[in-house]
Formats: structure tokens, C-alpha cells, sequence
């Protein structure tokens, strides 16, 4: 099935909103890699910001601080969480083991 077509004010609106998602996203991944957030933070904000819960868990990961690409991804397998996994997406003992795995509580 095609995708419909837009006229030029549709598209415009359409162009604004994936926009503005970038920029929410970057600066979500801004924060985290400046500490200034944890995980726990950005799994709360999932539940009620459309652009959180749509952010992708490799991106969330990544932008944490000492963990890049490979690590992110050793651990999503791990974990058995898919590659194309939205934050949104995550089950219940998804969130707990990434969260002992990156923000362990008191000792």
C-alpha cells in the first residue's frame, strides 16, 4: 500500500513535527551523555512524552556516559532486547535489569 500523498500544507506540518523530534532527541541525548539525567529518567518520561517512548533503546544507551556502540549493543543482547526496540516498547523486566545493569541502587 502507498503511502498517501500530502498536499504542501500537510507536508510542512508533517517536516515541523519530525523537526522538532530531532531536536527533542538530541536534546534527551544531550543530557544523558552530560549526566545531567539518568535511565530512570528517561524511562519515566517514556510513558507520557511521544518522543521519548519512540527513541530507540540503542540510542538511549549510547548517549550514556561510558557506553558506546558495542557495549549498548553486548548488552541489549543480553538482555534478549532487539536492536529495533523502542523505549515505549520495553516490558517490565526489560526496565529492571537495564536499570540494575546501569543505575545499580546502594550496595
Amino acid at each position: 500500500m502507498p503511502l498517501p500523498e500530502l498536499d504542501a500544507d500537510a507536508r510542512r506540518q508533517a517536516l515541523e513535527k519530525a523537526a522538532e523530534a530531532r531536536k527533542v532527541r538530541a536534546e534527551l541525548k544531550q543530557q544523558l551523555k552530560a549526566g545531567e539525567i539518568g535511565l530512570a529518567e528517561v524511562l519515566r518520561r517514556a510513558g507520557h512524552d511521544e518522543v521519548v517512548g519512540k527513541t530507540k533503546v540503542s540510542a538511549v544507551l549510547e548517549s550514556l556516559p561510558r557506553v558506546g556502540k558495542v557495549r549498548a549493543r553486548k548488552v541489549m543482547e543480553r538482555l534478549d532486547i532487539s536492536p529495533s526496540r523502542r523505549v515505549r516498547g520495553l516490558g517490565g523486566n526489560q526496565r529492571e535489569k537495564l536499570l540494575n545493569e546501569f543505575e545499580p541502587g546502594p550496595a
